[in-house]
């Protein structure tokens, strides 16, 4: 396959960015689209030239450190994947591809294709935990948890805080993301005790970070590569509803 990609290049956090347009040829349909990326780093490396800055870790879907916008969608044009499980395939010879960070005044660019994501740690450092003496494992009975409601949790549990749901949300929302650490901890009883301050300490924080509110439009639940529904942005709201009726 022939390509042209139409990459966004930026110096640092200060510069002022731009695309550049680059030629790449003969890649495979079967190659990801992270290992299309070095190919072209490969080809700039022997003309001299700066390579492009992107961030990837585990390649295999689980860490959410790939965070690119494709063509105008997180993580390209396929459903539940991330970037590296995007293969070439996807694409036809002679395509223009464009390639951009992530855009969220939350997540501000490092460099070309590299976004800052702490805030998503400063969220879960506000709350997103229980506080646990630490010891030896318990039993996996000791504490009867229904089947669903286990389930409902492990699902939430899924999100790899990726930031998909920020950039493609209009408003630059984090309520997904947010929604997902309070539900896979409230709907256990491990974390009931600390239930009204999660959700406040969380909503709140995420609110200081400049991340926009939601409007319920769904776009972050179609474009989530682990199909985090919707229903647990309802489940923080009654949360956070709770937490400032209580004192």
């Amino acid at each position: 396959m022939d390509l042209t990609l139409k990459v966004w290049r930026q110096d640092n956090a200060k510069a002022k960015g731009r695309f550049e347009n680059y030629q790449i040829k003969n890649i495979s349909p079967d190659s990801s689209f992270l290992e299309m990326i070095d190919e072209l780093n490969e080809q700039l490396i022997q003309e001299d030239k700066e390579p492009v800055a992107f961030d990837h870790d585990c390649r295999e879907g689980i860490c959410g450190m790939c965070s690119l916008f494709i063509n105008g969608r997180a993580h390209g044009p396929d459903e539940e994947i991330t970037t590296c499980q995007l293969h070439m395939r996807k694409f036809k010879d002679g395509d223009t591809i464009v390639i951009e960070p992530w855009r969220a005044n939350g997540f501000p660019v490092i460099k070309d294709l590299m976004v800052d994501r702490q805030a998503f740690d400063k969220i879960l450092q506000s709350g997103g935990f229980i506080s646990a003496n630490t010891g030896n494992a318990p039993d996996a009975n000791a504490i009867p948890i229904g089947k669903d409601k286990a389930e409902e949790s492990m699902d939430a549990a899924a999100c790899i805080g990726c930031g998909a749901c920020v950039a493609t949300c209009k408003n630059s929302s984090a309520m997904l993301f947010v929604s997902s650490k309070v539900s896979q901890l409230a709907l256990l009883p491990q974390g009931k005790h600390e239930a009204v301050r999660r959700a406040k300490a969380m909503v709140d924080k995420m609110d200081e970070l400049g991340f926009g509110h939601c409007t319920n439009t769904g776009a972050c639940e179609v474009e989530c590569p682990k199909g985090i529904s919707l229903d647990h942005i309802s489940r923080l709201n009654r949360e956070f509803l709770l937490a400032n009726l209580k004192p």
